[in-house]
């Protein structure tokens, strides 16, 4: 079953991954409502649909207030939204992530997926976040860090430490980078999940 970022997000929120605050709209005077209650400034307006590639897409943008956004939000919601994963017919946006803007310093990928060759969940990571990671992947196989978890113990400390300092962090950003690996392998396994990605997974 595949889910809305917005529905994943909330997942992940239950489970202690801290996420940007936001909430979904159906309708251009939703998403401005929305925008004027996360404070009114520097506001994201996403579509949602299953797809990955809406940034490049178009379906994706950042704001600078409230009214944009709900102009924003007007001309993207009904329209077809193309994207490498949607194929030429693409997808209708039917609702909208309006989310607080933030600061960003970096962006990472993480991803966690069940292999079934290996018979356990693997923790993926690069520093190459808010990419397609298929690019990545293709273009330098070793910028993806991977790391098997055993489904008996889960994720162990030492290797969630091992992928903060494999991506470059700050010793004062690991142990809280270590907190959102476990908090997000919580969800994996509390959801019975095959797939989590967060792309990307942004450092403040």
């Amino acid at each position: 079953m595949k889910i809305h970022e917005y529905q994943a997000k909330a997942i992940l929120a239950r489970h202690g991954v801290p996420v940007p605050r936001g909430e979904v709209a159906f309708s251009a005077e939703e998403a401005g409502a929305i925008a004027r209650r996360l404070g009114g400034g520097v506001t994201v307006v996403k579509a949602q649909i299953h797809a990955g590639g809406r940034g490049k897409g178009g379906g994706v943008k950042v704001v600078k207030d409230a009214t944009i956004a709900e102009e924003t939000a007007r001309q993207m919601l009904g329209m077809t939204l193309v994207t490498h994963q949607t194929g030429p017919d693409g997808r209708k946006v039917e609702r909208l992530l309006i989310e607080e803007g933030v600061k960003i310093a970096r962006e990472l990928y993480l991803g966690l997926l069940v292999d079934r060759a290996a018979g356990c969940p693997i923790l993926m990571a690069s520093s190459d976040g808010g990419m397609d990671i298929e690019e990545v992947a293709e273009r330098d196989p070793d910028a993806i860090r991977r790391v098997a978890v055993s489904p008996i113990t889960g994720l162990a400390g030492f290797q969630a430490r091992q992928i903060a300092f494999g991506l470059g962090l700050a010793p004062a950003q690991v142990g809280k980078a270590v907190k959102v690996m476990q908090a997000i392998y919580d969800t994996f396994v509390a959801t019975d999940a095959s797939m989590i990605e967060i792309n990307p997974l942004i450092v403040t």
